[in-house]
């Protein structure tokens, strides 16, 4: 049986009372709701050290076996971009032309998307999330990782909260196929792209579309 890791003392780093984490959690929510998708950048520059500080803040999720199963690119060179662009939107295409089913279709109408997608080069940075199927040792042996969609999911969620957080916008972007982005990035067969994370700074006169949350009682039950 492998040994097990020390162990440390804990004790939350914010304690405080219930009125308090109420206060906390309603103004954290308060933030949060004005999150919204962005497809519209200006060109202003983002300090990579911000965008670091945020993937430092991912990488603090909780994973499967502890294994970190992540790595995030960090994009901002603008012929990279370029390369990104146009690989994804030639997949768009595809989609938008037939391999999407016309429910599908009918459901992004409403959001005005099509297969036109700038802001993978207007937008500062792109962090592109990956999610590593297996690990190596120092010897290159296969290591095993657990829930690996479960854990970068939960690290993406973190990524852009973060991001959100920090004054910044974002956009998820998933255009499928995604091996086009390993191939431009350089990143190892065993790292499978999980998403285009697009971020920066929104740009003036921005709209987004209006709509409503689902109230919590649609989304939660408390027995």
């Amino acid at each position: 049986m492998a040994n097990r890791l020390p162990t440390i003392p804990y004790s939350h780093p914010f304690p405080c009372d219930d009125a308090e984490r109420l206060e906390r959690a309603r103004s954290f929510r308060a933030q949060m709701d004005g999150r919204r998708t962005v497809r519209d950048y200006a060109p202003r520059p983002v300090d990579t050290e911000v965008l670091l500080e945020c993937i430092r803040t991912a990488g603090t999720a909780p994973s499967g076996a502890h294994r970190q199963p992540w790595h995030f690119v960090v994009v901002q060179d603008p012929d990279v971009k370029k390369q990104i662009r146009e690989a994804a939107e030639e997949e768009e295409r595809a989609f938008y032309s037939g391999r999407a089913p016309d429910e599908w279709l009918e459901a992004l109408a409403p959001l005005g998307t099509d297969a036109e997608k700038p802001f993978l080069e207007t937008a500062p940075a792109l962090i592109v999330v990956f999610a590593e199927r297996y690990g190596e040792d120092s010897e290159g042996a296969r290591i095993k990782n657990y829930y690996v969609q479960e854990s970068v999911g939960i690290a993406t969620g973190m990524l852009i909260s973060a991001l959100h957080m920090s004054g910044l916008s974002t956009l998820t972007h998933t255009p499928s196929p995604m091996s086009f982005l390993r191939e431009i990035l350089g990143r190892p067969k065993r790292e499978q792209a999980y998403l285009i994370l697009v971020t920066g700074h929104a740009a003036a006169g921005t709209r987004v579309p209006e709509l409503t949350r689902k109230p919590v009682e649609d989304i939660a039950t408390v027995r």
